[in-house]
């Protein structure tokens, strides 16, 4: 048995990660912009093999998110523990700032309320402090706020019933850190400590605050760049300290179409004070990515992070999110599978913009999936399928034509205007076919080779290969879907066991 671990921990899109440990649980929450159900909760015992075991919020409180809104949403969550309850603080960058809580983080958690109105203002932590204040440390989201660089401490009622007026600017990091956000805010001996990211997400580095008053000065050093290594921007996302004093820093690095993938990386607080993350780059305590280290001086617990399903009950598992706020209707009842409708959508709405799309994260660089659709179509218009999710977008669907159900190809783009281009091409016949199986393999780079096999046949490729993309603030997602023309949506088509495959 190996004694190492290999980065990245997890190969899939968990943007913005934050985690927390209580006794011997860590919990992870992350990003999930406009998808729903959102605010994936992940679960491990030994911080290196993890499993989805909630959604936080399964919808967003403005008729706005009944549609699709590309880059949206929820922004860059914390979570911490405290006075016996789990609370989770995150923003929606168009709104304010909410939070969340719950006593058991399998349950159902509190109606999130808004503690502040106030658009721009993003990636909140809360910070209960030993004399039994409580404070919020947050960024500015330039784009709705017109400020940046900047991070801003308000205080806060000791229930987080809401924000008291004393906001200060506790830094600017417009000379030397710029796009400085996502804040982490603790305390260790004494001083108080931030952990932010600045630089952006493609080539940015983690520094690390220090001070002995929460309104400052704050000392800092940059501790974690990509040097040497192919792990770019490696930062944004939280310290975490084993039950034997063993450290760690949890992070993320932007992959592209994959998304922002997550590192475990070593840390250790030095003879200074200052922490020490991943390998030593130069002689000022400044890290570099390790690609492989020691195991936590945790009990194995392997789980599998989900990918695969069986629909179990005729409902998707938790690794699947819908593209707007979920309707009863999108779903039909059947005796195996999951059953979507041919929910009526306008002709001319783009798949980019379709709400029913049902989706999921790219689990490896490399994978395959396959599953069996069986239509059943009553009105010229109604389809269904696999898809690929990004800005570049794609999907093998059956339709049902003026000449019979057809097997098509439709893709599309979205071009430097910001407009929408999509072709629909025709593959063949599909009449007096009861079901038929489709797939997609995934290579290097997202490079996508569509595929469909027919009862008892092999399979066959669709030429071209995709090449697949990031999504707004997002990696490629993967994933099924349903739709028709018509009020009268009575169609639907039948998923059978979505089988992902990692290489």
């Amino acid at each position: 048995m190996s004694l190492l671990y290999q980065n990245p921990i997890i190969h899939a899109d968990y943007a913005d990660p934050d985690v927390i440990r209580t006794g011997k649980d860590f919990w992870l929450v992350s990003s999930s912009f406009h998808q729903l159900p959102g605010l994936p909760l992940l679960h491990s015992r030994d911080l290196i093999h993890w499993k989805i075991v909630n959604h936080i919020i399964t919808a967003l409180p403005s008729p706005e998110y009944d549609s699709v809104q590309p880059g949206k949403g929820v922004w860059a969550p914390s979570i911490r523990f405290h006075n016996d309850q789990f609370w989770v603080f995150y923003s929606l960058p168009d709104t304010g700032i909410f939070v969340t809580h719950a006593r058991d983080p399998l349950g159902k958690w509190s109606e999130p309320r808004c503690l502040k109105a106030e658009p721009g203002w993003i990636d909140p932590c809360p910070f209960w402090d030993d004399d039994g204040r409580a404070w919020l440390i947050h960024a500015f989201a330039f784009s709705r706020s017109g400020i940046k660089n900047k991070l801003q401490l308000v205080e806060m009622m000791p229930d987080a019933s809401r924000l008291l007026d004393n906001e200060r600017i506790i830094f600017d990091g417009t000379p030397s850190h710029p796009t400085l956000e996502g804040p982490k805010l603790y305390k260790r001996n004494g001083e108080y400590w931030i952990f932010a990211p600045a630089g952006g997400v493609k080539r940015g580095w983690q520094t690390v605050f220090r001070a002995t008053s929460l309104y400052g000065p704050w000392a800092f050093r940059d501790v974690l760049h990509q040097g040497a290594t192919p792990v770019n921007g490696p930062h944004q996302g939280a310290w975490v300290e084993l039950p034997n004093g063993e450290n760690g820093f949890i992070h993320f690095q932007d992959k592209g179409v994959y998304g922002r993938i997550i590192h475990l990386q070593p840390l250790r607080w030095a003879n200074d004070g200052w922490p020490h993350i991943g390998k030593p780059l130069d002689e000022n305590g400044k890290g570099q990515p390790v690609q492989t280290y020691r195991l936590p001086a945790l009990a194995p617990s392997p789980c599998v992070l989900q990918d695969s399903d069986d629909f179990a009950g005729g409902k998707p598992g938790l690794q699947w999110q819908w593209q707007a706020n979920p309707q009863d209707n999108w779903l039909a009842s059947g005796p195996v599978g999951l059953s979507l409708r041919c929910i009526p959508t306008p002709a001319d709405l783009s798949l980019y913009y379709l709400p029913q799309l049902l989706l999921q994260k790219f689990p490896a660089e490399r994978f395959s999936a396959r599953v069996v659709v069986q239509p059943v179509f009553y009105q010229q218009g109604d389809e269904g399928g696999i898809a690929i999710y990004g800005q570049r977008f794609a999907a093998l669907c059956v339709m049902l034509t003026d000449t019979g159900i057809t097997l098509c190809f439709r893709h599309g783009w979205m071009d430097d205007r910001g407009a929408i281009n999509e072709a629909v091409l025709p593959v063949r016949e599909l009449n007096d076919i009861a079901h038929i199986e489709l797939g997609y393999c995934v290579s290097y780079d997202g490079l996508v080779s569509f595929r469909y096999r027919l009862s008892g046949d092999s399979w066959q490729s669709v030429t071209p290969p995709f090449s697949a993309s990031a999504g707004k603030w997002i990696g490629a997602r993967m994933g099924i879907y349903a739709r028709g023309q018509h009020e009268e949506h009575t169609g639907k088509v039948t998923f059978s066991r979505f089988v992902v495959t990692q290489q």
